[in-house]
């Protein structure tokens, strides 16, 4: 049996650029990609904090150390600039594989540099 599991995420990223008229996409700074292990072109699903939107696309790369996140194509009707978002990946594992695995959980701050880069949640207390 193979199980989906997050396998990435990019925690509060801020939106950068909002363009309705690009091809389609989410274009995410490199060093972000790099660090949450997301390839160019690989699906992701993003999350907005403001809005409560959630739709999915794929990841484009934007110049490295830019810090932009631009939600393109008609996906852009679904996040402002200014907006918070989370963006994951998940993937498929076989059993004998998750008690290896370890997700990317990337921290970015307010300009969407890398903060911290976890590899677990923490337990939610009650």
């Amino acid at each position: 049996m193979q199980r989906s599991l997050l396998k990435s995420k990019i925690h509060r990223c801020t939106t950068t650029h909002s363009e309705l008229h690009y091809e389609g996409s989410c274009a995410i700074d490199e060093n972000l990609l790099e660090a949450a292990n997301i390839l160019e072109h690989e699906q992701i699903h993003i999350w907005n904090v403001d809005n409560g939107e959630r739709f999915s696309t794929y990841a484009i790369k934007a110049e490295r150390g830019s810090g932009i996140i631009s939600v393109n194509g008609s996906a852009a009707r679904r996040a402002a600039v200014g907006d918070l978002l989370i963006i994951a990946t998940f993937a498929n594992f076989e059993e004998a594989e998750i008690a290896a695995f370890h997700p990317a959980l990337v921290f970015v701050d307010a300009d969407n540099r890398i903060k911290e880069i976890k590899h677990h949640a923490p337990v939610q207390a009650a």
